[in-house]
């Protein structure tokens, strides 16, 4: 069976495996789930397209920010109180 998931190089020198196929919708780009071994094993975070990188955090309201463009995918539940 052939999977989407291609090997980077994250900045600390991780290879993580990018899973082309999955992906969670982003404001410039989607971010792509990225698992620590081919076979998804088990999973390690987020890619993302629009600049490439793996350098994004996710807060507990689940919205995915890019760290070096700016990408952003808004949280599953929002309240405005926490704007």
């Amino acid at each position: 069976m052939a999977t989407d998931r291609n090997p980077v190089e994250t900045p600390r020198g991780e290879t993580v495996y990018v899973d082309r196929a999955d992906a969670e919708r982003g404001a410039k780009g989607p971010f792509f789930v990225a698992y620590t071994t081919s076979e998804a094993d088990h999973r390690w975070g987020f890619w993302c397209a629009n600049c490439e990188s793996a350098d994004n955090a996710m807060d507990t309201m689940g919205r995915i920010e890019c760290n070096v463009c700016g990408n952003i995918r808004k949280p599953d539940e929002w309240d405005a109180a926490h704007e």
